[in-house]
């Protein structure tokens, strides 16, 4: 039986314990598909990603990105934590900026990696897919149900519920308040698809003035093994679809960084930038730091 190199990271944060964790698999190209899964439900992280051969010896990497449940063509926090994995084993602490290629499901993702002399190293990728609407959204009386809130809770300014997808399509669900959002919680018809639309939530409210981010957030997908979810870099690359829609930006760059995961005690923050011309979406860019938790060897 193989017995494979494995370190996990914590993601979306500067600091240990906090942002969300990630495992990260080394030399797995001999793992079939059933295996990935048996050790991701193993870890029982929110994502593992596994590190293969490319097929472009270009590239620095081929990757598969599996939640506890199913894989995903394509995750966040395990592009921005897996980049900075491969530049850390690869160059130590010896090179201050990394640029590599992933092979995702979804297609090539670029990465820029900042590796630190010590402590979280920064990572960011530009997203693969520009977000796109993905069907209808729930009414406000359906996803209110589904979060155990009341219509009321849910929306705010010209934001409504929708449907995006950047890769993995999640339901877009703005939330009034921060008392609304830290009260919310999924119910089981968060888990309906028919009535949802996605079993994906990605709730989002305004942060409190002042606040260093633009946006709180949390994310609920249950029928994916993740009751909730630290940190989702996909989600934010969804987001950006609304954001475009919704709010009053200029053509240009817009810096609206989302602190997610403080709920559940391990705050993340998630930068996100994005890109219009002529008022459409036009590129998004996901950042964030990580920091190696541990490291050891599985047995497959």
């Amino acid at each position: 039986m193989p017995t494979l190199p494995f370190v996990t990271y914590d993601v979306f944060t500067d600091r240990r314990f906090a942002g969300n964790p990630l495992a990260v698999v080394f030399d797995a190209d001999a793992l079939s598909d059933a295996q990935m899964q048996a050790v991701a439900r193993e870890f029982n992280l929110s994502e593992t990603i596994f590190i293969r051969t490319p097929g472009d010896a270009l590239h620095a990497a081929s990757v598969r990105i599996f939640t506890p449940g199913k894989e995903l063509p394509f995750a966040g926090h395990p592009t921005i934590g897996g980049a900075i994995a491969i530049a850390e084993r690869r160059h130590g602490r010896a090179l201050n900026d990394v640029l590599l290629v992933l092979e995702e499901k979804i297609g090539l993702v670029r990465c820029a990696v900042k590796i630190a002399g010590d402590g979280a190293s920064f990572a960011e990728f530009d997203a693969p897919k520009l977000a796109e609407e993905a069907g209808l959204a729930p009414t406000d009386e359906t996803l209110a149900s589904a979060l155990g809130l009341a219509p009321d809770d849910i929306g705010f300014d010209r934001h409504i519920p929708t449907l995006y997808s950047a890769g993995v399509t999640f339901v877009c669900a703005p939330i009034a308040s921060l008392d609304a959002l830290a009260r919310a919680r999924a119910t089981p018809l968060a888990l309906d698809a028919e009535a949802m639309g996605a079993t994906e939530l990605f709730l989002y409210a305004r942060a409190e003035p002042d606040a260093a981010h633009a946006f709180r957030a949390r994310m609920f997908a249950p029928a994916l093994g993740v009751p909730e979810d630290p940190a989702t870099g996909s989600a934010a690359a969804s987001l950006a679809g609304a954001l475009a829609r919704f709010e009053s930006l200029m053509d240009g760059w817009h810096t609206l960084p989302i602190l997610q995961g403080a709920e559940m005690g391990r705050p993340s923050l998630i930068g996100l930038e994005i890109e219009l011309t002529g008022g459409a979406l036009r590129n998004v860019r996901i950042g964030g730091k990580a920091v190696k938790v541990s490291e050891g060897a599985i047995t497959v």
